[in-house]
Parts: C-alpha cells; sequence; structure tokens
C-alpha cells in the first residue's frame, strides 16, 4: 500500500465508522454500531503503527493534498506533517480511543443512545487526528474546533438532564474565549507572515521576531505566542479557563477518559510544542506560560481532596497533571511534556475506566463516601486502580515517575521568571498528589463495606437503571481495557524515556535553544540510565512527600477517620473556599454572566426599544404622519380652492420668470 493511502487512512477510517454508526440507524443496529467503529480505530491503530516504522526508517513527509482556498498569495489547504511528534500522538490517540470504544461496550450496554455514542467517539477520534497530523494553522483550527464541538456533543449526551445541558453550554463557551485567542494568533501570523504553513512562518520566524505591532509597540512575537497559548489554556484546562472541566463529568465515564485523558486536554500541550519555534523566541511568553502552570498544577490539586464524587477527584487529579505539562513548555523542556502527556494519557485513561468499573460494580453510586471494601468484590478493578495511582503519584519504576520527575528537574534548573514559584508547586504539588489519589484509593477499595448505607439520592444512575446491591466486578469487556492501559501505566517510561528525551527522537519537530534554555541539555547531562533514575528517585524529596501523602491518607481515612471531619470544622473557610472552587464560577456568573445580562437588558431597553423601535421605527412614522397632517390641509376636496392654488402657482410662476428677463 502506498504510503500516502496510509496517511489518509489513519483519520478517515474512524470517520467512516462514525458515519456509518450514525447514519444506518437500525440497518446495522447496536451491535454493527460498535464493530464498523471498533474496526475503524482498529485499522486507523494499525496504521498509525505501520507509519511509525516508515518514520523510524527516516522518511518524514510534509506536503498539501487539496487546497481548498487561494487569495493574494494565501492558502487554505488540507495537509499532513507526519514526523515522529505526529506519530507519538497518532498512536496514543488511537490506543486509548481503541480501549475506550472496547469499554463502552460494557459500559453504554443498557443506554437508549448506544449507536449515537460510538458514532460520536469516533468522529472525536477523527477530529482528533486531523488536528495533530496537520501542516497548516487552517487545518489545525478545523481539527480545534471540530473536538470542541462533539465534545458539546459527548459532554451533553445525557441531553434530558439539565446538569448536563449546563455542562456542556458551559464547556463551549469556555472553549470559545480560548479560541478567539487562538484565533488572534492565527490572524496575527497570516497578517505579519504572509502564510498559514508550518514550514514556511518557521522559516520567517527571526524576521517576526525583529517585528513591533505598529499601535502597542509590542514584540510581534510575544503577542503571537500568548494568544496561541491562550487557545491552549481553554482546551487544555488552565486557570481560569479551567471551569468546564470538572463539569464536564456529567458526560459518560468513557467519554470522560477519552476528553480528558489522552485527546482534546492534551491539544493545547501538543500544539504549544509544535510551536516550539516561535516560542522559543519569546521569554516572556515562556514565563506566562510557566506561570499560569504552575498555579494550574498547585491549586487544582488542592481541590481533589475535597471532592466526593469519584469522577471528580480523577477531573482535578486531570487539571493539575495538564499544569505540569504547561509548566515543561515554560522551561522549554517541550520533550518532557509531551512525554508526561503520553505517560498521563495511559494512566489517567486507566483511572478514568477504572473509576467507571467501579460506577458499575456499585450500581451507578459514584460517592466514595459509600463505597468501601471493594478490593474482594472487584479484584482487577482494585489492581489496576492501584498501578494507575501509583503512577499517577510518580512512584519509582512507573511510568508517571519518569516524566513528573524529568519536569521537576527541568524547573530547577531554570532561570526564566516565575521558575522559583513553578518549582514551589509542583514539588508541593507531589504530596497533595499523593494525599488525594490514595484517599479515594482507600475509601474505595479498602476499609469499612459502606456501600449499603448510601442515601436512595444518592445513587447516580446514568440513566442505566441499575438498582442497588452487592458491588461486583465488571464484564470483561471493561476489565480488558484496564487490563491492557495498566501494562503501558508501569512500563513504557522506563523504556521510553531514553530515546524520547535525550535520544534525539524528535529530531526538527522539537527546537529548543539549548543556549538560552538550558533545562533539557542540564538533564541529558545527569541522566544515566532509566535503572539508575529510578534508584535515584527512591532518595530524592519527591519520593518523601509522595509516600508522606500516601501514608497520611492512609492514617486519616483507615484508621482515624475522626481526623479530618476534625480538621474540616477547624479550617472551615478554607473548606468553605475549596468547597466553592475558588470562587471561579461565581465570579464568572456575576462578572461575565452579569455583565452579558446588563449589557443585554441594556441594548434591549436603549438600543432596541428607544433607538430602533422608538427613534427609527416610531419616530419615522411619526414625522411621515406630521407631513401628511400638513398635506392632508391642503387636499380638501373643493374644486375653487383647487383653482384659486393654480392661479396663484400660475402668478408666482409668471413672476418669477419676468423678473430673471
Amino acid at each position: 500500500m502506498d504510503i500516502k493511502t496510509l496517511y489518509l487512512l489513519v483519520p478517515l477510517a474512524p470517520l467512516a465508522g462514525a458515519l456509518l454508526a450514525g447514519l444506518s440507524g437500525k440497518l446495522i443496529g447496536r451491535t454493527g454500531a460498535h464493530v464498523v467503529t471498533i474496526l475503524g480505530v482498529a485499522v486507523s491503530l494499525v496504521a498509525s503503527m505501520l507509519i511509525y516504522q516508515d518514520v523510524q526508517a527516516g522518511h518524514h513527509f510534509n506536503g498539501a493534498l487539496y487546497t481548498w482556498l487561494e487569495s493574494g498569495g494565501l492558502k487554505l489547504q488540507v495537509g499532513f506533517l507526519i514526523d515522529p511528534l505526529t506519530v507519538m500522538m497518532m498512536l496514543v490517540v488511537n490506543f486509548v480511543s481503541l480501549m475506550v470504544h472496547i469499554y463502552t461496550i460494557g459500559y453504554m450496554a443498557d443506554d437508549p443512545g448506544y449507536q449515537r455514542f460510538f458514532s460520536y467517539i469516533s468522529l472525536f477520534t477523527f477530529s482528533m487526528l486531523m488536528l495533530v497530523m496537520s501542516n497548516n494553522f487552517v487545518q489545525l483550527f478545523f481539527g480545534w474546533e471540530a473536538v470542541g464541538l462533539v465534545s458539546y456533543l459527548l459532554i451533553g449526551f445525557w441531553y434530558t438532564r439539565p446538569t448536563a445541558i449546563y455542562a456542556n453550554l458551559k464547556a463551549f463557551l469556555v472553549n470559545r474565549v480560548g479560541d478567539f485567542g487562538f484565533l488572534l494568533g492565527i490572524a496575527l501570523i497570516a497578517a505579519y507572515a504572509g502564510t498559514l504553513d508550518y514550514a514556511e512562518v518557521f522559516a520567517k520566524r527571526n524576521e517576526l521576531a525583529a517585528l513591533t505591532e505598529t499601535v502597542t509597540g509590542w514584540p510581534v512575537i510575544t503577542a503571537i505566542c500568548i494568544c496561541l497559548f491562550i487557545g491552549a489554556m481553554g482546551k487544555s484546562a488552565q486557570v481560569p479557563l479551567h471551569v468546564w472541566l470538572p463539569d464536564s463529568m456529567e458526560g459518560p465515564t468513557p467519554i470522560s477518559a477519552l476528553i480528558h485523558a489522552a485527546t482534546m486536554v492534551t491539544a493545547g500541550i501538543f500544539m504549544v510544542t509544535r510551536m516550539s519555534p516561535l516560542f522559543e523566541l519569546s521569554d516572556t511568553a515562556l514565563s506566562f506560560v510557566l506561570v499560569i502552570g504552575a498555579v494550574t498544577a498547585l491549586f487544582m490539586g488542592f481541590l481533589g481532596i475535597i471532592q466526593n464524587d469519584i469522577k471528580r477527584v480523577v477531573a482535578y487529579s486531570t487539571l493539575s497533571q495538564l499544569g505540569y505539562m504547561t509548566v515543561a513548555l515554560g522551561v522549554s523542556a517541550y520533550p518532557i511534556a509531551v512525554f508526561h502527556l503520553m505517560t498521563h494519557a495511559f494512566f489517567k485513561a486507566l483511572l478514568f475506566l477504572g473509576a467507571g468499573s467501579v460506577i458499575i460494580g456499585c450500581h451507578h453510586n459514584q460517592d466514595i463516601r459509600y463505597m468501601g471494601g471493594l478490593r474482594k468484590y472487584m479484584p482487577i478493578t482494585w489492581i489496576t486502580s492501584l498501578l494507575g495511582s501509583l503512577a499517577l503519584i510518580g512512584f519509582p519504576f512507573f511510568s508517571g515517575f519518569y516524566s513528573k520527575d524529568s519536569i521537576i528537574e527541568a524547573v530547577q534548573v531554570s532561570h526564566l521568571w516565575g521558575s522559583g514559584f513553578a518549582y514551589f508547586a509542583v514539588v508541593a504539588g507531589i504530596f497533595v498528589t499523593a494525599f488525594y489519589s490514595f484517599r479515594m484509593y482507600f475509601l474505595v477499595f479498602h476499609g469499612k463495606e459502606r456501600y449499603d448505607q448510601a442515601p436512595h439520592d444518592e445513587h447516580h444512575h446514568d440513566d442505566h437503571g441499575h438498582g442497588g446491591g452487592k458491588p461486583h466486578e465488571s464484564p470483561w469487556v471493561v476489565t480488558l481495557p484496564l487490563i491492557l492501559l495498566a501494562i503501558p501505566s508501569v512500563v513504557i517510561g522506563y523504556f521510553t524515556i531514553q530515546p524520547m528525551l535525550f535520544g534525539n527522537w524528535f529530531g526538527s519537530a522539537i527546537l529548543v535553544d539549548a543556549v538560552k534554555h538550558p533545562p533539557m541539555a542540564h538533564l541529558a547531562e545527569e541522566f544515566h540510565g532509566a535503572f539508575a533514575m529510578a534508584l535515584h528517585g527512591l532518595t530524592s524529596l519527591p519520593f518523601f512527600l509522595a509516600m508522606s501523602g500516601v501514608a497520611l491518607s492512609w492514617f486519616f481515612y483507615l484508621k482515624r477517620p475522626d481526623i479530618p471531619a476534625a480538621v474540616q470544622k477547624a479550617v472551615m473557610p478554607l473548606y468553605t473556599l475549596l468547597d466553592n472552587k475558588y470562587y471561579f464560577d461565581k465570579f464568572n456568573e456575576v462578572v461575565f454572566a452579569g455583565g452579558a445580562r446588563l449589557l443585554g437588558r441594556g441594548l434591549w431597553s436603549g438600543g432596541d426599544q428607544a433607538l430602533i423601535d422608538g427613534f427609527m421605527v416610531n419616530g419615522s412614522a411619526r414625522v411621515v404622519g406630521w407631513f401628511a397632517g400638513l398635506a392632508r390641509k391642503l387636499q380638501t376636496g373643493h374644486i375653487y380652492q383647487y383653482a384659486f392654488g393654480m392661479i396663484f402657482g400660475v402668478a408666482a410662476f409668471l413672476t418669477y420668470w419676468f423678473n430673471r428677463v
């Protein structure tokens, strides 16, 4: 098969599955829907593996497949850029998507929207693949908006619930804010570079670096990078555009895994990495990225401590880990950022799907306060969730250890403005992550059995109609993806850290100025192999902080469960602050939503009623009425008045004429 055909097969196979599942209806039925979509993603994964082998052999591709529009010197094209960064993303997206597709057979078995769901998740996979394979900003923006649209459909999948509709609308609106910045960045590139092709823009990077914006005097490259990153803040849920992600848990659990593990939320991280030739030219933009990431990594982790919904704990964990990736971007450690993106994709998908398995086993109760002792009922879910949790907290030899430890070391040697605060944030975040992760783990799988104490309204039915009863292990279509995701969660970091970070595996796909931004070069000098790194990790500060977090959660929630309640009472103002999520939602509601309401009322009363209806419509009617009233006085119907008017008019005309002569 021709290699270009393989390139096309990667995004088009999931698209074909989505169309067949979504449009064929009763023709292929429920079984047909999951067969065609799983087959489409499986074909895409196999094609990605073959392309990976081709790229490993040194064959890259960058070219247009179709020219959509040409205006002046600007071309809008569909094209692919196939290099190591693209291939890594293709493999991660397709593998996690395939696991989610298989898992969905069990999780959504009783749902009336079964075919629609499979269609949506395949369409989501197509959108994400178009995003990562693009070689120009137009196609990048198409994929960017497409994943936003499909995530809107998926978050509001159970559209009969007001909470789901609220959540998907919130996600859509918050992403529009980020996308406005993203669009401005693309517009600046089009205006100053005269092209939207990656390679051509990167070739002009030094010219862009020398330009300043005419009105404000700001460096153009800084404005471009900050605008692009605002787009990433929306998609990758960075403070303050993070508020949509926890609420998106209203969608079914498989989509929580797909959106929040390997795909949509990592689009921003991927985009900034792809734009590394531009970001390397602006220390101001990098510092902005660094501080935003550090704030997200630490403060979103705190919120995970007080959550009782099992999916929301994992959601806040995702926010925190995205902050870690963003911090890595900020210190120019782009390979480490995408390395953490990859390891995180596996263990976070595992944790989300594990949470879904627990929800199934507990008959759709999601409150961890009413679980406990599930280890003996759900052994596969228990062991895979433990492995995922160990990877998340960065336990040595697990995949998360290699990526998180590398981020901490990179931040430690950075000299950028904000790196001191960022180092504190990522180190403190280790303890916080370990505490909330194992709080959830201990409350769910160990301790007293509390599943029979749940009040009726605490049960989260997820429209599946399950009744109560003893917990049970999930069916094999649910546990098989857990096992297959647990394997890379444990081993992939060990085997890939050397080539990905220190073996120039990414080649020219990522550009780092080693003189101005030395963290990657410093780490390369310190690295003596994956095994030695893990052994050293057993004696490092992050390891002791992580173990302290685990030990404290064990003591609080298994040995002395009375202490957390006492602590909560003692620090009630702090608990209230966390419970209200730092009042971001309240602020948005009062300032932005309230401001929009006031503006809307003002436009309606002042603009619509007073200006348009009052002045323009009714005012013009009154003017016409006034003139008509005058005219009516002349139109009496009396012949002698008309005759007098004619005589008077002729006399006036003759007088005027003779005066002229």
